[in-house]
């Protein structure tokens, strides 16, 4: 689904994840641009909201980060309800899990049903993170690394803006091409999956590894809301009750294209 980037759409649920402010990643002003757009009754925040990692290795605030969190304050206080669930760079803010904070609620884990009445298990996903679970450095040292390669996206994309390309992500490419990247990701989707059929739910929602699907696998429609350091990927509940995947640069490089049109006829 591509939401216009000139246009305000209200949706049943929003679903965000691996925002990481604090970080110089973060690419907040096009979050900003697309929760101008998007008005949702319910608002999920599905971990790693605010990188406390990171935030502890040295700050890094700008206004722009905390534009974002006033933006979803002020939706909450316009009606909108905010469910908070905490991943592993913000796990501090699992200490208050079942606590409201403002009206924002921080779970450790919930369900939502859609309209059609499918469940979704919602859910982080670091739990299923095998490197997470059993070697806690290695976790912090690939997070250096792709760090890193994160940093090299800025100076290529103004390389290739120069060109007139669009925007492209180096480390997603890098992610995507490592064979054991690709494995762990089929592993952690398939795991994720395990527990929702074990749950008994219809489908499940996540983040954790910055990798945006929709897929049905079984009877389990898996979910995963993508990130807003790479790839600028929302989850949206519409009021029809679909599940759709946005790609907000996509929407934002579609409305920067000149309006084509059609080649005057030739007089006869």
């Amino acid at each position: 689904m591509t939401l216009q980037h000139d246009s305000r759409e209200q949706f049943r649920a929003l679903f965000l994840s691996d925002i990481h402010l604090g970080t110089r990643a973060a690419q907040t002003d096009a979050l900003l641009g697309f929760l101008r757009q998007a008005d949702a009754e319910v608002i999920y925040l599905i971990g790693d909201i605010i990188d406390f990692w990171k935030v502890r290795r040295g700050a890094y605030w700008p206004q722009s980060h905390n534009d974002v969190l006033q933006k979803l304050l002020r939706k909450v206080r316009k009606g909108t309800r905010l469910v908070y669930i905490p991943g592993n760079h913000d796990e501090a803010l699992r200490d208050y899990v079942d606590v409201q904070f403002g009206g924002i609620e921080i779970h450790r884990q919930t369900v939502h049903v859609a309209k059609n009445g499918r469940r979704y298990l919602i859910l982080h996903g670091d739990e299923f993170d095998v490197v997470l679970r059993t070697a806690k450095w290695l976790a912090f040292l690939g997070d250096r690394s792709y760090e890193f390669a994160l940093r090299l996206n800025a100076p290529l994309n103004w390389m290739r803006r120069r060109f007139g390309f669009g925007y492209w992500s180096l480390s997603a490419y890098l992610k995507y091409r490592v064979k054991q990247a690709v494995q762990f990701i089929g592993a952690f989707e398939d795991a994720v999956i395990r527990e929702a059929s074990r749950r008994g739910v219809d489908g499940v929602i996540c983040g954790h590894i910055h990798h945006a699907s929709d897929q049905r696998v079984g009877p389990i429609h898996y979910l995963n809301c993508g990130d807003w350091v790479e790839s600028c990927t929302a989850l949206v509940e519409t009021r029809q009750g679909e599940m759709k995947l946005i790609r907000w640069n996509d929407a934002v490089a579609e409305a920067a294209r000149p309006a084509r049109h059609p080649e005057p006829a030739e007089a006869a």
